[in-house]
Formats: structure tokens, C-alpha cells, sequence
């Protein structure tokens, strides 16, 4: 984002901007990792020589158990995805299924600005939630946020939410 800033742009009026979104991405991060994060994208599209934030992100993390399954975890992954599905409280979009043979759980969303928690405006989620192979207490997140074009649930968000689908059809375990 800095290189988007004109050269002859006034130093005293440019590092305020600098300084916040410095720290809004701090903040990000920080909050990715309290979330079990592992990596986290910011996709960025290339125009012409300069480049634009899609406002998006994807966050890979590997999760733990909610507290209620941990004390009773099911043998089963296919039992814990029924009870990952079942969720009171949120309006959810849910579906369940396979990535790669193993067991998964997609979920979406749209989350509201909650300045608490580093989101500055509504945003659409996608999370798959898939069962590591072979281990049924571990399970491989990855969450996508878009903001779309000012709108969770405008044109560019509908594209952005395909386009992460692809690429979680595509997702493949490699055993090291």
C-alpha cells in the first residue's frame, strides 16, 4: 500500500497514514495468531505498474476442539462434523463433505465491524474446517474474508468466495 503513495506526496501528511495502517495490519496479525493462525494472505491485484488490496485475506490455522468437544471428543470425524455443523445462535450457511478424502466442514457468513477485534467493516467468511488425516483430533482451518467491493455480499464478494471455492477443490493432502 505504501507504494501507492506519490513520492512528492508532504511527509507530515503521509505518515499518519503510514502509522495507521501499519498499525491496522499489527492488529491483524495479532489477531491471526490468537486464532491459531499459521499463515496469513493479503492478496493483492497487480494494475497496470501499481497494485491494488482485493480486500480480502485467507487464514490458515490448525484448530482446536471447542471446549464441549474436547471433554467428550467423538472417535469419529464424521460425528464431529455433525456437531461442528450445529452451531445455535449464528446464521449460517453450512454444507458438509469430503476435500481430498477426508472429512470437511464449509461454513459461511457475514460478519459484522467489530472494532474490538481489529474488523472495520462487515465482511463475508468462508471457512473450511478439514479433518487431518489419520488424526481425528486435528483439524486444518482455512478461513477467507472479503469485504467485495464495499459490500459482503456484492458482485466482487460473490467472485472472491468462487474463486477461494476453486481453490479449496483443489486443496490435496501431501504426506512428508
Amino acid at each position: 500500500m505504501f507504494s501507492l503513495i506519490p513520492a512528492d506526496a508532504p511527509r507530515d501528511r503521509i505518515e499518519p497514514y503510514k502509522a495507521e495502517i501499519s498499525r491496522r495490519f499489527h492488529e491483524s496479525v495479532v489477531e491471526a495468531r490468537r486464532r491459531g493462525g499459521i499463515d496469513l494472505y493479503v492478496p493483492l491485484k497487480l494494475r497496470g505498474d501499481q497494485e491494488f488490496n482485493l480486500g480480502a485475506s485467507l487464514l490458515v490455522a490448525e484448530t482446536t476442539l471447542p471446549k464441549r468437544l474436547r471433554e467428550a471428543p467423538p472417535t469419529d470425524p464424521g460425528e464431529l462434523a455433525v456437531q461442528l455443523l450445529s452451531r445455535d445462535g449464528e446464521d449460517i450457511d453450512v454444507a458438509s463433505g469430503e476435500v481430498d478424502g477426508a472429512i470437511a466442514v464449509r461454513r459461511e457468513y457475514v460478519a459484522e465491524s467489530d472494532r474490538r477485534h481489529v474488523i472495520q467493516a462487515a465482511s463475508r467468511r468462508v471457512e473450511y474446517v478439514i479433518s487431518v488425516p489419520g488424526d481425528a483430533s486435528r483439524w486444518f482451518v482455512a478461513a477467507f474474508s472479503t469485504v467485495g467491493g464495499g459490500s459482503p455480499r456484492d458482485e466482487l464478494a460473490d467472485v472472491l468466495v468462487e474463486w477461494f471455492d476453486a481453490v479449496m477443490a483443489t486443496f490435496r493432502w501431501r504426506h512428508g
